[in-house]
């Protein structure tokens, strides 16, 4: 006799484990609701912690491993909590040779981070894209949804420092 499937509860009584929930019950509690659960996680709580890798994977039936693969494998999904602000630099080919590295290479002296860090202060977060398809804008970058272009590093770090 098979032994009947019982859904693991919600980490905690926080509210937005809910809408994750629900998300993944539209979708039939599937292993193809994956990438849509992941997306509910990440909207609900601004990233993905162990804890929602977990729940997501055993309440889907997709093994762990799968889980951390497709969360590490997709740049939308962050596995750290994210700073106040965030800037996404473009770092394909036509951002790159105008400027992208001198941008990352100033949020790392100015600022003291890296790309896929976040500042101590958790004011700023830095990420990068392999392409933002803005090239006649380069070095193009995302602040806060925002695109902007023809940016320099020095105005960049001055206004994400002010903010």
């Amino acid at each position: 006799m098979p032994i009947p499937y019982t859904k693991p509860p919600a980490p905690s009584d926080d509210k937005r484990w809910k809408i994750v929930e629900t998300r993944m019950r539209r979708h039939g509690d599937r292993p193809q609701a994956l990438i849509e659960a992941l997306h509910a996680a990440q909207e609900a709580f601004g990233y993905l912690d162990d804890e929602a890798l977990q729940f997501i994977g055993d309440t889907l039936g997709v093994p762990h491993s799968r889980v951390y693969g497709v969360a590490t494998f997709y740049s939308f999904f962050t596995l750290k909590p994210q700073g106040e602000h965030t800037c996404v630099v473009c770092t394909g080919t036509a951002c790159y040779i105008n400027g992208a590295k001198e941008i990352m290479t100033g949020f790392e002296q100015q600022l003291g981070v890296k790309p896929k860090e976040t500042t101590a202060d958790g004011k700023v977060s830095l990420l990068t894209a392999r392409c933002l398809g803005a090239c006649s804008l380069a070095p193009a970058v995302i602040v806060d949804g925002d695109v902007r272009g023809k940016v320099s590093a020095a105005d960049l770090v001055a206004e994400l420092e002010a903010m």
